[in-house]
């Protein structure tokens, strides 16, 4: 797979299962929902994500999964710790910074800057079902009920 028009040529979606080359900055810059899923492997996952100005991720944590969140556009308030009632570990990122996440780790990205967060997130093992494709964070918290 051959990306050299900053992932237009690419087609979001999910890609899991079959070797590809991304240029992954670009892919995150294009990506304009809030989660798609890039590639969804048995052991690892790979998601693009678009936060809207002072919007944010929402407090999670993920009990089995270790993620990787690499900031490729805009300015955020990484937000961590023990429980979602003492997340007191507090860091600005921007353009360039990775936040890393052990599991069982609470965790939340707030966009505070003046364009769309824009994010990728690798997960190992997977946290989202093959093919993700999550317009907003509302389609996100109605799919994690079910």
């Amino acid at each position: 797979m051959n990306d050299n028009k900053c992932g237009r040529s690419l087609g979001l979606r999910d890609f899991g299962g079959k070797p590809i080359a991304v240029n992954i900055d670009c892919a995150a810059k294009i990506n304009p929902n809030y989660r798609t899923a890039l590639w969804t492997g048995e052991h690892l996952q790979v998601t693009l994500m678009c936060i809207p100005v002072g919007e944010d991720i929402g407090a999670e944590v993920h009990c089995g999964t270790d993620q990787f969140l690499f900031v490729v556009s805009g300015k955020a308030l990484a937000v961590t710790g023990p429980c979602r009632d003492n997340m007191h570990c507090r860091k600005k990122v921007e353009c360039g910074c990775a936040l890393i996440v052990p599991a069982g780790t609470w965790h939340n990205l707030i966009n505070i800057g003046n364009t769309p967060l824009k994010v990728y997130s690798i997960y190992a093992p997977p946290q989202h079902p093959f093919g993700t494709v999550e317009r907003t964070k509302c389609d996100a918290q109605r799919a994690e009920k079910y």
